[in-house]
């Protein structure tokens, strides 16, 4: 990792410009029965090839496994130019900038992305990211009750389907502000959200409904009933969507007779490593007669009083810019760092790059699909279309069966579902993206029979 240390002289420079003689002297103010002391077990600092070595030691003990793991994390295919530009010095920064006038080049890249992640949802506006897929949702629930003026409820429809870590995280994050998630369950047979349970809680009063797609296990759901049955019902529709899907299926902004009102989600699938669980970002977008209630911040273009074009921080919802009470979020880092990766990435495969690993990522799983379904103990779970993850369900121990293929054959199997998902026995939700051969397919197949079948 290159940087540019201060040596002393540079040190005792701006010391001197100060006023103060050492850095200690700079905390002066803390009385001596606060200060800890000596950090007698934090051991000696490493220079820059040592901590290059010790990373790339602790990096190499994850391996390079065949990967069908999905969940919320997708292994693509992220050309090098991607990082090689982002983590040059004018973008290695995760912060959003202040002042605009001395950061033009991030604003622009920001605003860039914005209207790329519009585009790709058929919205009108997009925020300048959030912290993951799970918290924008909490945000969008957030958001959605503020924005729904016609009712005061306080209740939100939250399929079951969703991933369990974003409704998880969203109870987290809504349940001391007195909103209620009421789940909506999904047919056994097709694994979509189920209608008719959710034709019988339209007598309640609710402020909005959530609409995965493709939902937690790989399903395609109903997007235009649902969309459509919240606007007649006059609720919030919030879409939680995977991007790389939506460069293939219809967007967000087209279900239903008039789109939905909020779209959010996780941006990983966009440029950004698997790297041992993170970091993600979280996108949101928005209707325009919703973007005051929008969180985060929004960047403009304008143009200054010679006519040159220029770049601004155009909404800044957050308490530190305006009065609490009016504050949509106290979200202040957007994960800029990521996004950089992410405007880059879909800058060079434009929308028909992204369509074809959306297509092939789709052709690989339908692939793996009918290839383990012909195992003799194997079957599918659900009826219903997939993108790119299915579930399987199997004759034995899901758990004991992912910890042999790590141990044993070097390989992420695939998720199991029965540990959110209890009813459906032993099940194994598997993914595989465009970065999957027949060669590796196969080579999962074949393991799998054996243990299974001897």
């Amino acid at each position: 990792m290159p940087f540019i240390p201060h040596s002393e002289q540079d040190i005792e420079q701006m010391l001197s410009a100060i006023g103060v003689g050492s850095i200690d002297d700079l905390f002066d103010e803390i009385p001596d029965d606060l200060r800890c002391g000596e950090l007698e077990k934090i051991p000696v600092g490493m220079n820059e090839m040592e901590v290059t070595r010790l990373l790339r030691e602790k990096a190499a003990q994850d391996g390079l496994p065949l990967c069908f793991l999905g969940a919320g994390a997708y292994e693509h295919h992220i050309p090098a130019a991607v990082w090689e530009i982002t983590t040059r010095g004018e973008f290695y920064s995760a912060y959003t900038p202040y002042q605009a006038e001395a950061s033009q080049g991030t604003l622009q890249l920001l605003y860039e992305y914005q209207s790329m992640m519009a585009s790709l949802m058929a919205m009108d506006v997009s925020n300048a990211s959030l912290y993951d897929g799970a918290s924008a949702l909490a945000e969008a629930v957030l958001m959605a009750v503020r924005a729904n003026k016609k009712t005061k409820s306080r209740k939100i429809l939250m399929p079951l389907a969703t991933h369990p870590v974003y409704r998880s995280v969203t109870e987290a994050i809504v349940k001391n502000q007195n909103i209620e998630l009421v789940n909506v369950p999904f047919d056994l047979a097709t694994g979509q959200t189920d209608l008719a349970a959710l034709e019988e809680l339209s007598a309640d009063d609710f402020a909005a409904l959530v609409i995965p797609q493709p939902n937690f296990f790989g399903v395609l759901e109903n997007v235009d009933a649902l969309t459509t049955w919240a606007a007649a019902n006059k609720i919030i529709s919030i879409a939680v969507v995977n991007p790389m899907a939506m460069a293939l299926l219809k967007p967000p902004g087209e279900w239903g007779d008039t789109g939905v009102d909020i779209a959010c989600g996780e941006g990983q699938p966009l440029g950004v490593p698997l790297a041992s669980g993170g970091p993600y970002f979280g996108f949101m977008c928005c209707k325009q007669q919703h973007v005051r209630q929008m969180p985060g911040r929004i960047i403009g273009r304008t143009t200054d009083l010679e006519g040159k074009q220029g770049f601004t921080l155009t909404l800044q919802a957050r308490e530190q810019h305006i009065r609490r009470s009016k504050a949509t979020s106290n979200i202040c880092t957007n994960q800029g760092l990521l996004v950089t990766a992410a405007t880059i990435y879909m800058s060079l495969l434009g929308p028909e790059g992204l369509k074809k690993v959306a297509l092939n990522s789709h052709k690989n799983t339908q692939l793996l699909s009918n290839r383990l379904t012909s195992i003799k103990g194997v079957k599918a779970v659900f009826s219903g279309a997939t993108f790119h993850e299915c579930v399987i369900q199997l004759e034995t121990d899901v758990k004991q069966l992912i910890n042999t293929f790590a141990r044993e054959h070097h390989i992420l199997a695939g998720f199991e579902v029965s540990a959110h998902y209890p009813e459906l026995g032993n099940a194994l939700m598997v993914c595989a993206t465009e970065t999957r051969t027949e060669n590796d397919i196969e080579q999962f197949v074949t393991t799998l029979d054996t243990l299974l079948n001897g």
